[in-house]
């Protein structure tokens, strides 16, 4: 099973409501949330572990998981209110994003909140974004990461919000502490230009493997995706999927988020998502993953929000 740890926010989605104008459509969402819910659709086991609201938008949140196949044994509903997201379209350019997250329900999570044992079939937990910055769930996943989860495969999605980091300087030391914690961490090169604006993809690779990841990961939007997996032996192997037409875009929220989850859904259903086993993929296996996420996230592209694929649409191409 897969757990994956952090944020379950309210994307407030611009949308046109005609004779009105424009609106804003609440859509649960957030990284973690999301990856979940793309995972869970994919028939892969999963759980999220996070704290959502008691109310309303909670009851929201609580649904969309139990109908997408996402366990919610170590959900925490909780009487804050949810971070909202709003999220700004336009043709053309990346999505922009307001936070509203002050004493909100996620980023109170504490660490007498964690579970004192992971469920015994985890393997593998997935954790990052916004999360990481707010505190004190910001220190409680580190620690979790660190202290809980060393005998489970780690999975680590940055998705970084430069305009909700404070400390950028603190930012960057997270990052390098939990990005060689973690066997897997994924990436945009939109994302990496934070962390350096002076490096390339193969060079954001590169460093990603000296920071001490074992399988590194790129996404380049329509560009495609690279992977560089640094075995226990030394030897280095590196993979490049290109990327896959849209029909139609609508808008790319939640795309690097089903990505991850598609990825790491295709090594779960081959029972690759091991130490062990991530240690012996082949570049065969790293290719076949690759396209299979691209082509995860190419469903969402051609929808509005993050709706990820069920395995049958992948399947049918």
């Amino acid at each position: 099973m897969i757990l994956c740890v952090g944020e379950a926010v309210i994307d407030l989605l611009q949308t046109d409501i005609v004779g009105t104008g424009q609106a804003f459509l609440p859509i649960p969402g957030g990284c973690a949330y999301n990856t979940s819910i793309a995972i869970g659709r994919l028939g892969v086991p999963v759980s999220f572990f996070g704290r959502i609201s008691k109310n309303f938008f909670g009851d929201m949140q609580a649904k969309r998981l139990l109908e997408n196949n996402v366990n919610d044994i170590l959900l925490i509903r909780c009487e804050q209110n949810p971070v909202l997201s709003f999220i700004k379209i336009e043709a053309g350019k990346e999505p922009q994003y307001a936070f509203y997250e002050e004493g909100t329900s996620d980023r109170a999570l504490l660490p007498e909140e964690l579970p004192e044992q992971l469920p015994e079939n985890a393997n593998c937990v997935v954790f990052g974004s916004i999360s990481l910055v707010m505190e004190p769930i910001g220190s409680t996943i580190e620690a979790f990461i660190i202290e809980k989860a060393r005998n489970i495969v780690t999975s680590f999605d940055p998705n970084i919000r430069p305009f909700i980091i404070k400390d950028r300087n603190a930012y960057l030391k997270r990052f390098k502490k939990l990005s060689g914690a973690s066997d897997i961490v994924k990436i945009s090169m939109e994302d990496y230009e934070y962390i350096d604006a002076n490096s390339g993809p193969q060079e954001a690779l590169e460093n990603l493997i000296k920071m001490g990841t074992r399988l590194a990961i790129i996404t380049l939007g329509p560009k495609g995706a690279r992977a560089m997996l640094h075995r226990n032996n030394g030897t280095i192997t590196g993979v490049f999927a290109p990327g896959i037409n849209v029909p139609s875009l609508v808008d790319t929220v939640g795309a690097g988020d089903t990505f991850h989850g598609a990825f790491l859904a295709w090594l779960e259903q081959r029972g690759k998502l091991s130490h062990n086993a991530i240690n012996e993929l082949s570049e065969n296996d790293l290719l076949n993953a690759l396209v299979f996420a691209n082509k995860a996230a190419v469903f969402v592209c051609g929808r509005h929000g993050c709706e990820p694929p069920f395995l049958n649409e992948i399947e049918r191409g």
